[in-house]
């Protein structure tokens, strides 16, 4: 009997596969992670190949290890990194480069040559999104001007473009054997060549990045049947239902459907989202305005999201680069053997900075530093770094929303650390809610996928199944909350103008 969902997550650092209940619970999960590719300063590449092999690997570990088949599971449901760029050939199935990852900062030059005269909001109100390295427009521009033979193949129509969900989709679905070629909103609108009122690609988005149209997924809904697995897959004729890109996905696993609900997803990056409702809401304060999710037939959902680049990574480069912990789960120990940083703060603009500042001129530093500074300091700094980049879309988001946020509902797996958790209650100034099921992105892409099958009723039924686990409230002083703000914000200063 098909009691079960499956969700692949396939994120920056790993792919998961992780198959849930009725009742929203993980029954098993299976996890590899993929290697970080670094080929020049300020570049991030992923192998294609590398993520669709572990996808595979992932599946079969999340089956055997709950012990079920592909008769057991009702469908698939499909969560990803989003602005990553992927160009392969229809026919081989090969891609043509590796997957050029939302953080890396090449193609500057080609944002500055689109932007021209009227900057970086040119094409913002169709968009909802500023010209920048972030989106996978640049990139798949990048792609066709530097391999060889790409630029002529795509105008022949023999490359296709997908973000991590098509690519996996595509192969899952059969590749070059009848491969189904699809996004969903959510992704789409990441791309910077999206129409997010029309939600679709837009000709004269396409003509300024030089790229043709016959590359693009079709875009469909989050949630619906895409097609079929193909028969060659464990999962083989299990339908594939559910498509949201990562942190949409956090926002429909924390079950904020309705307008002023939010969660901060902590990950590699970090990224809050407010539901917005039905209506396109623009920024005037730095942040996205992207789709939340459409289900099926029925009218888009909204959002404003506040992306931050760097966060989780930030412990992985004090880890693999540093060698101040040999382990991630160690920072949090180091970091509380201190009882604060000792002045100094971290700003981690190792690709620029993105929400609420949007400064690709910006670089990395540590400040405040004095001979009593330790690696303890610099751990909790590092820490702290997380909170404050959150701080500052928080009051972002406020400033957009007209009202404040209440409440701060986190999912990802740096919530884990309560000492982070705490000092983001304290520096927020308002209560941390952690659900019971932390993570929440392939939950979300689960109920996405149960939605269209009718695994799952409705919304309510989904509301209904979020349980919270844990809680901080803010225990810091108004007065030390502003001081610390305040050098925070100057440190940020620090960061700026290191790229000419």
């Amino acid at each position: 009997m098909t009691d079960h969902i499956l969700a692949i997550d396939q994120g920056t650092t790993s792919t998961r596969a992780m198959v849930f209940n009725r009742s929203g619970e993980t029954v098993s999960t299976g996890q590899l992670e993929h290697e970080q590719l670094f080929p020049q300063p300020g570049w991030v590449e992923h192998n294609p190949a590398e993520i669709w092999a572990n996808t595979r690997e992932v599946i079969g570990d999340a089956l055997s290890r709950a012990t079920l088949t592909r008769h057991d599971i009702a469908a698939v449901g499909i969560t990803n990194q989003r602005e990553t760029a992927i160009v392969w050939d229809r026919t081989s199935g090969e891609p043509v480069y590796n997957a050029i990852v939302w953080q890396d900062t090449r193609t500057q030059d080609i944002v500055d040559r689109v932007a021209g005269s009227a900057g970086p909001e040119r094409f913002r109100q169709k968009t909802g999104l500023p010209l920048a390295t972030y989106f996978s427009a640049s990139k798949i521009a990048w792609i066709l001007d530097h391999v060889d033979g790409a630029r002529e193949k795509a105008e022949a129509g023999d490359l296709l473009f997908g973000t991590p969900d098509t690519w996996v989709l595509w192969n899952l679905t059969g590749g070059v054997d009848g491969g189904v070629h699809v996004t969903d909103v959510t992704n789409a609108s990441r791309t910077l060549l999206c129409d997010i009122s029309s939600l679709q690609w837009d000709d004269e988005l396409l003509g300024a990045f030089g790229i043709p149209r016959s590359m693009m997924p079709e875009i469909k809904s989050s949630s619906e049947v895409y097609g079929h697995v193909h028969s060659s897959g464990l999962l083989r004729e299990v339908p594939v239902a559910g498509i949201l890109g990562d942190q949409q996905a956090a926002t429909f696993g924390q079950t904020a459907f309705s307008a002023g609900e939010s969660k901060n997803t902590y990950g590699t990056g970090n990224f809050l989202i407010v539901n917005t409702g039905e209506t396109l809401t623009h920024s005037d304060n730095g942040l996205l305005s992207t789709p939340a999710y459409k289900l099926g037939d029925a009218p888009v959902v909204y959002a404003l999201e506040g992306s931050i680049a760097v966060t989780g990574s930030l412990i992985q480069w004090l880890r693999d680069n540093l060698g101040v912990i040999d382990s991630a789960g160690e920072v949090e120990s180091l970091a509380a053997s201190v009882d604060d940083s000792g002045g100094a703060y971290l700003v981690p603009a190792f690709s620029g900075l993105f929400a609420p500042y949007w400064r690709p001129d910006a670089r990395g530093v540590l400040v405040g530093l004095t001979r009593f500074i330790t690696k303890a300091h610099i751990a909790r700094a590092a820490l702290e770094a997380t909170a404050f980049q959150t701080a500052d879309v928080v009051e972002a988001m406020a400033k957009d929303a007209g009202t404040p946020i209440r409440e701060l509902r986190v999912d990802g797996g740096m919530t884990a650390n309560a000492l982070l958790m705490q000092f983001q209650a304290d520096i927020l100034g308002i209560p941390v809610i952690r659900p019971a099921i932390p993570e929440t992105t392939a939950l979300g892409a689960a109920y996405a996928a149960g939605l269209a099958v009718g695994f799952f009723d409705s919304l309510d039924q989904l509301r209904g199944m979020w349980k919270e686990d844990a809680r901080w409230d803010p225990q810091m002083t108004p007065d030390v909350r502003a001081r610390k703000r305040s050098q925070w914000a100057k440190a940020v200063t620090r960061s700026f103008d290191w790229v000419d």
